[in-house]
């Protein structure tokens, strides 16, 4: 046995289990999808007419292309939906099971709670809690390690961009503390 024929299996322990129940199916997220980019192609195309979708003497009006854009988006959103409901006699797999779903919402969670509270304590605080969050619950490191991480991360970013590059980030009350 040659050393290019060895192959490495790693179990990962947080792996959701195979006998997790199904969520949803895939057949059903392609109906959901489909509609959702139907609604946006009307819209769009609603807004792009009302603001002139034609020809005049000077050439394109405003929403010109994008009105045939969101009209080729709709075709596609119409024949996906078609496809999908044709397809959906047939057996559609599972596209998410429950465990499936919790792994997908604890990263989720984290970053939609990482953008509203970037709002109200700037970027530099909030990414160092997401990372150290982060860090310390999904990945299972030592608290120190997680607090140097985050911080070295944050400060490194805080350098790069605010000091070196002079670009303007969301700043909370502890920049106001210090001055910046």
């Amino acid at each position: 046995m040659s050393q290019t024929d060895i192959e490495i299996v790693v179990e990962d322990p947080t792996a959701p289990e195979d006998d997790s129940p199904s969520v949803v199916s895939s057949g059903t997220i392609e109906i959901v999808v489909c509609l959702l980019l139907l609604a946006l192609a009307v819209t769009l195309g609603y807004d792009n007419w009302r603001t002139g979708a034609s020809w005049d003497a000077t050439g394109p009006e405003p929403g010109y292309f994008p009105f045939y854009l969101s009209v080729i988006l709709a075709g596609g959103s119409l024949y996906g939906l078609i496809a999908a409901l044709l397809a959906r006699r047939a057996s559609s797999g599972t596209f998410v099971t429950r465990a499936q779903g919790r792994r997908v919402l604890a990263v989720f969670v984290p970053t939609l709670l990482f953008c509203l509270a970037t709002q109200f304590l700037g970027l530099y605080v909030a990414s160092f809690l997401l990372i150290a969050g982060f860090m310390r619950l999904v990945g299972k490191i030592a608290l120190w390690k997680s607090l140097l991480t985050a911080f070295a991360f944050t400060a490194l970013m805080f350098v790069t961009f605010d000091v070196a590059f002079d670009v303007i980030m969301p700043k909370g009350p502890l920049e106001a503390a210090l001055g910046r």
